[in-house]
């Protein structure tokens, strides 16, 4: 299926009837067709959808159709094979897994891509500093950035100490979307950072808006496509695990049972049964 568009979008808002909104959701999406996954909570709501465009549309208005979404912001991308298998809704402690406390009134002002982009232009002084799980910077990041070793986004706080010699510059952050900064920002400035900002709307606008600029590589996103190109001349920061060459696109492995996410290149990928290392092609060949 070709044509189709998947849209992202979170807001941290106060969600009083949290179940009857899920409930009411869900069926709704059931009834669009849409694909996808939205996480709903007491603080708002995260969530990823895919569909042709009217699909798309129809869902924007649902949504802004709620008192408490109807500024929300979406940010499209293009796709030609549907990203999600299907729709889910869910309810969780908070839309964003972190386990650590950050309040959101002091999350880092929002600076428009834009404005990134003056400053690069301009060789400002300025620290970049990316939010993401390493294996996600590990395809694609902005120019000069700081990265930072974590597996998943609640080892974050765990990542401050790397950053202390940067207390008193200017500091921007950002993230995929957007809704993982909001907290990350917010924990940087009531640690005692000075001058935080926050990418509005994340790598997915600012490369929608200046595509083959500043952001170097590909954008891991959450859903089957895995990472999508920072424009039409897209180069892989990246390299093969098996040959070397310059690669960008994860694969999951082919035995179930890893499912570990991998960069090899389409030939070597062939050359292995589809399967991350040795053992997983044995595994996978018997299966």
């Amino acid at each position: 299926m070709k044509n189709l568009i998947a849209t992202s979008f979170y807001k941290y808002v106060g969600l009083r009837k949290v179940k009857s909104f899920r409930n009411e959701h869900q069926k709704f999406c059931n009834k669009l067709e849409v694909k996808g996954k939205v996480l709903v909570s007491k603080e708002g709501i995260n969530g990823s959808i895919s569909g042709t465009k009217e699909q798309i549309g129809k869902y924007k208005r649902k949504l802004k159709s709620y008192r408490e979404f109807n500024n929300i912001t979406f940010k499209d991308t293009a796709a030609t094979t549907p990203p999600f298998k299907k729709i889910i809704v869910r309810i969780r402690p908070e839309i964003v897994t972190n386990k650590f406390y950050a309040d959101i009134k002091y999350a880092g002002t929002y600076i428009a891509p834009k404005q990134l982009k003056i400053m690069y232009d301009k060789e400002e002084d300025f620290v970049i500093v990316d939010a993401r799980n390493d294996y996600e910077w590990k395809i694609g990041k902005f120019r000069n950035a700081i990265t930072l070793p974590i597996d998943v986004f609640r080892d974050f706080p765990h990542s401050i100490k790397t950053l202390e010699k940067f207390k008193n510059k200017k500091i921007i952050m950002y993230c995929t979307g957007g809704v993982r900064c909001e907290k990350a920002s917010a924990l940087l400035r009531q640690k005692g950072f000075r001058d935080v900002s926050q990418l509005k709307d994340g790598i997915i606008k600012f490369i929608e808006e200046y595509p083959d600029s500043y952001f170097e590589g590909r954008c891991f996103v959450f859903d089957d496509r895995l990472s999508i190109p920072s424009g039409k001349n897209t180069k892989d920061i990246s390299l093969c695990e098996k040959c070397h060459i310059p690669y960008g696109k994860y694969k999951n492995c082919k035995n179930k049972k890893c499912d570990r996410l991998y960069l090899m290149c389409d030939s070597c990928t062939k050359q292995h049964n589809y399967a991350c290392s040795k053992m997983c092609k044995l595994t996978a060949k018997q299966n």
